[in-house]
């Protein structure tokens, strides 16, 4: 029993994981975790890991590619043809595989141009020189032609990566034909070959002057849709749907047919892009608005337009009846006519 000035013995106070790691950061790295070496060294492993599945994927792309070169000498050019769609498949899965797993590396970056340049460059090159072209030294040079714009293109692609002061918007278009897109086009001759048989599009000026076509177009600075930034609405899901099942029909029945049904497409949407990529260009405030929403006042902009007046729609009564309206009317009442239309459209 101690008076007031004596102090009691406090009780002895168990230190909680909180404290313990509180203590440890306040003294120093010398009272660490001793596990925490072994976790660094583990979570170094599943980083290697996580980046040799994604290099992987584009070793088998070049792979196939190769070897799809290959069945052309041969002769075998169904299966060349299908090796270079799984190749560029594979090439297409790669870089979004990284970015699932968070793997993303510049050795990674670095092979997958140089898979680009040798599966969309060099291969569909030497599959129209062997199948349409051996031995024919101006289909060489030809063939040269191609395989070296598809490398300036891509090299101009890396370049634009780099670019950290261009708008926004520009992350809608690509400047140019893209180099998956340049090869199913160079290989359009040989589709045409497989589907109809010879004829002027098997010939030399003919499929010379068609790979010249798609270099130019290649190195150009045409601009085309890019899909990584497109949405699809709702409404279209069941419409798409549909093409796929279509699609999917015609790969297994008719796959040339289908090859150039998409080549068509693709030139068809070329004038489209560049009139898009021109009206954002000349309009900075809707550079970071979504490609929707630029739509969306595109379609408001020429409505208002002036002399963009909508024309006056015709009832259905009258067009299954083939009544039109009277065109013997009064001045006075055409001029009011007239004005009346012109107040409606300016309203609008």
């Amino acid at each position: 029993m101690g008076g007031p000035g004596v102090r009691r013995p406090s009780k002895t106070r168990v230190p909680t994981a909180r404290s313990a790691r509180r203590q440890a950061q306040a003294h120093g790295p010398a009272q660490a975790n001793p596990r925490e070496p072994e976790r660094r060294r583990l979570r170094k492993q599943a980083q290697a890991g996580r980046l040799i599945i994604p290099s992987s994927l584009t070793i088998l792309a070049i792979c196939a590619g190769l070897t799809a070169m290959r069945s052309a000498t041969t002769g075998d050019i169904d299966a060349a043809m299908g090796l270079l769609v799984a190749a560029a498949f594979l090439d297409g899965i790669d870089g979004r595989v990284a970015r699932l797993m968070g793997a993303t590396s510049r050795i990674g970056a670095e092979i997958d141009s140089l898979a680009d340049a040798i599966n969309f460059g060099v291969v569909p090159a030497m599959i129209v020189y062997f199948f349409l072209l051996d031995g024919q030294d101006l289909g060489w040079a030809l063939a040269l032609i191609y395989c070296c714009a598809i490398v300036l293109r891509l090299a101009r692609f890396n370049t634009l990566l780099d670019d950290d002061e261009a708008p926004a918007y520009t992350r809608d278009f690509f400047v140019g034909i893209p180099a998956p897109a340049a090869a199913i086009c160079a290989l359009l001759p040989i589709g045409m070959a497989q589907q109809f048989g010879d004829g002027w599009w098997t010939s030399l000026p003919a499929v010379g002057g068609w790979l010249v076509l798609v270099a130019f177009l290649a190195v150009s600075r045409v601009p085309t849709a890019s899909l990584k930034t497109a949405s699809i609405p709702s409404r279209a899901i069941a419409g798409l749907l549909v093409l796929v099942a279509v699609g999917a029909a015609l790969l297994l029945t008719y796959p040339y047919v289908l090859m150039m049904i998409g080549i068509l497409a693709y030139a068809i949407h070329i004038p489209f892009a560049w009139r898009s990529r021109r009206w954002v260009a000349s309009r900075p405030e809707y550079w970071n608005e979504k490609p929707s929403e630029r739509r969306a006042q595109r379609k408001a902009s020429k409505a208002a337009a002036p002399g963009g007046r909508r024309r006056r729609p015709v009832l259905k009564s009258q067009r299954r009846l083939g009544l039109n309206r009277p065109t013997g009317a009064p001045v006075a009442a055409q001029t009011s006519e007239t004005v009346s239309h012109q107040t409606e459209s300016e309203t609008e």
